[in-house]
């Protein structure tokens, strides 16, 4: 058993790497970016995926992942995870769907709301008790989900056609150019001081670094991950200003 994942704030990243410390302690957990990851996912027969929703969609670099890898997932187990800020319809289904299209058996999938990672927006913004609510409400999940897959009952969440009409019509629809290709959205102000973090940072290498100021490129993965480090609170996407950087360590 395997666990990979897409992460920005940390919360996909403790979300799977609990799951999978429950199922089998030994089992490795390694981001998406992770070099060599094709050859290591190629050794393991069953692959927990987990990765934030974005508008009932999955990240545009996980769904490209697998589309550039289709013999990858003949004859994988695959149970998907996905994290939420308050809406997903069917997260877990928007790669499901893909990975059975290539052969992939899927076990199941769990969603799973944890603190909101948009920094630059007010909305589903909430105070920091109620976060580590939130987080603890979600550690209690994965603990009852860990025990049920013991058990060899595994959820459905996110799988079922009523998830996929909710999913479609609650938000992928209308948002769908958001999702459907990397953005090339992402801004970067003057109060960028070049200190390189983002860059060494970004899953997608789309930031790089000239006359010592980061500049964007045109394949952010929106996974908000420069935008809750940068030191400066220099780099928006959504909104103009940063409102909070929302990274998982603060809530725990």
């Amino acid at each position: 058993m395997i666990g990979i994942y897409l992460s920005g704030t940390g919360n996909t990243k403790h979300c799977v790497e609990k799951l999978l410390n429950l199922l089998d302690d030994t089992a490795r957990c390694i981001p998406l970016e992770t070099p060599y990851i094709i050859n290591m996912l190629e050794n393991e027969n069953t692959i927990v995926l987990g990765y934030p929703t974005q508008f009932s969609n999955a990240p545009f670099m996980v769904l490209d992942f697998i589309k550039r890898n289709p013999e990858l997932w003949k004859g994988k187990k695959v149970f998907c995870v996905n994290t939420m800020g308050l809406f997903s319809g069917d997260g877990t289904g928007c790669t499901a769907r893909l990975l059975k299209k290539y052969g992939a058996e899927i076990l199941g999938g769990l969603q799973i709301k944890m603190p909101n990672s948009v920094c630059d927006s007010k909305l589903l913004k909430k105070g920091i008790e109620e976060n580590r609510q939130i987080v603890k409400n979600a550690d209690k999940r994965i603990e009852q989900t860990a025990e049920q897959i013991k058990r060899g009952i595994y959820p459905k969440e996110g799988l079922s056609f009523i998830a996929h009409i909710k999913g479609l019509f609650g938000q992928r629809l209308w948002f769908y150019r958001k999702t459907i290709y990397y953005t090339d959205k992402l801004k970067i102000s003057d109060s960028c001081i070049g200190c390189g973090l983002c860059s060494k940072e970004c899953p997608m290498k789309n930031i790089k670094m000239k006359e010592n100021r980061a500049v964007p490129g045109k394949r952010c993965t929106m996974c908000y991950r420069c935008i809750s480090l940068c030191p400066q609170k220099a780099i928006t996407l959504l909104g103009e200003k940063v409102q909070e950087q929302c990274r998982f360590e603060k809530y725990e």
